[in-house]
């Protein structure tokens, strides 16, 4: 079970402050439970890892297969929430060098829909020219402009190159059960197709098929990534005291920081395949925490590699901050420092040592040097990186977030400031029925 320490948060907020914490925790965790909080149209996430059926689970596995045994590349069409958990897994899973790899068997995944860049697009469809690709579609309107662009140029491209009966089997959408554009195209063409749920939020569909699909499609154990956000689940209860539920604690202290004038929560790793599970819980605690001119913002940094850029500012810049390290215990493999007879770079005191011992001293010295800086720090340790260890990861982040953003007093399921960008775009765009918004925007410009 992934543990979570915040003794090195109390130089900075009393131990009593945070434990003071236990009853409003309490509350927060009830209003999820009942539905009785802000935003209780959007909590089918919370019991979503303990009802998936092994029969859903198996239906997933074969429409992967499918793709897996006619794909040499797929193609994952999402944005923010619709994509960014599949990719945090599958990236923190994945060889590092995976795209110089031979892909025997599994295809290789590349992503789409989730930028408007023409360069990047005109990239992606170059280099699936003749490969035989697959393309699983994420959204849940079919309309949201960067998904439903590149689906577009993709589709056409996967009829181009496979003929239209090959891309029926081909093309996966993961959209609305019944309405929109995404599901008319579907069952106008005859795609497979999966529901995300209406009542689960895209920032929290990585249980959902928006995740495992993805996840499945790329080799990896969906069963092994819901037990483990399952035994999370149990973790977290309501049942579950305060002092043995990480999830309450984490949202406490990080909303007693808060209240103390640290504004900035950095998700720290000293393993580069976190990267995107960083990316991914940037966007479920910006989303859902930064509303009514509140909240946390959450940054995040892949240590040792930014210790030489971002390092000089958190050691000595504002007192702003506050850490999260993500730290794994046991590394996947061995490797040792050898021996030189020159020892020209001085390194022969490391000889024999594992570079996992050179990295977690890097670890330990750099908490002691934030923390001795200003810096409070929590740390969430992993017994590994694999698919039970991340499936808990992300559901205890997942639950933290929902019991702090009703600490903090929003509602964290909604996203109303998302829309604002949209609706310039729209009327720049001249959008049919945005005439009104296109000409007061061009008059102010």
């Amino acid at each position: 079970m992934i543990g979570l320490n915040i003794e090195k948060t109390f130089d900075f907020v009393s131990k009593a402050s945070v434990l003071a914490y236990d009853a409003q925790t309490q509350i927060a965790r009830e209003a999820l439970e009942e539905g009785t909080g802000k935003g209780s149209d959007f909590l089918g996430w919370l019991h979503l890892p303990s009802s998936i059926t092994k029969e859903f689970i198996t239906q997933l596995q074969g429409t992967a297969q499918v793709l897996r045994d006619h794909c040499d590349v797929v193609v994952v069409a999402g944005i923010g929430g619709s994509y960014l958990g599949a990719r945090a897994v599958i990236e923190a899973l994945s060889n590092s060098f995976n795209w110089l790899l031979p892909h025997n068997e599994a295809p290789v995944i590349v992503y789409a829909g989730h930028n408007i860049s023409e360069d990047y697009l005109y990239e992606l469809t170059d280099y699936l020219k003749g490969k035989t690709f697959g393309l699983i579609n994420i959204s849940k309107s079919g309309t949201t402009t960067e998904t439903a662009l590149a689906f577009r140029l993709l589709k056409q491209q996967c009829e181009e190159q496979c003929g239209k009966e090959m891309a029926k089997k081909l093309i996966v959408a993961i959209t609305d059960a019944h309405k929109g554009a995404a599901r008319i195209t579907a069952d106008k063409e005859g795609y497979q197709t999966y529901i995300i749920p209406d009542n689960v939020g895209g920032r929290y569909s990585v249980l959902t098929p928006v995740g495992l699909l993805p996840i499945a499609v790329a080799g990896f154990d969906i069963e092994q990534l819901i037990a483990g956000a399952a035994d999370m689940e149990q973790t977290c209860g309501t049942h579950v005291p305060f002092a043995a539920n990480p999830a309450a604690q984490y949202a406490a202290v990080r909303n007693e920081l808060y209240k103390r004038g640290k504004k900035i929560e950095l998700l720290v790793n000293f393993c580069p395949k976190l990267h995107y599970v960083s990316e991914w819980w940037k966007q479920l605690y910006g989303e859902s925490e930064g509303k009514d001119h509140k909240g946390i913002f959450p940054a995040s940094v892949d240590f040792s590699t930014d210790l030489h850029s971002m390092g000089q500012w958190i050691q000595e810049g504002e007192r702003s901050i506050f850490e999260t390290v993500i730290s794994i215990d046991k590394v996947a493999h061995r490797l040792e420092v050898p021996a030189d007879e020159a020892n020209l770079d001085g390194l022969n005191y490391l000889a024999g040592k594992r570079i996992d011992e050179v990295n977690k001293m890097a670890e330990l010295g750099t908490q002691l040097a934030h923390v001795d800086g200003g810096v409070p720090n929590i740390r969430i340790n992993m017994e590994r990186l694999d698919e039970y260890n991340l499936g808990q990861l992300l559901y205890f982040f997942e639950v933290a977030c929902g019991i702090s953003g009703y600490l903090l007093g929003v509602n964290p399921f909604n996203q109303p400031g998302v829309e604002a960008y949209k609706k310039n775009m729209f009327a720049l765009l001249n959008k049919p029925g945005y005439e009104a918004e296109s000409k007061a925007i061009r008059e102010k410009l």
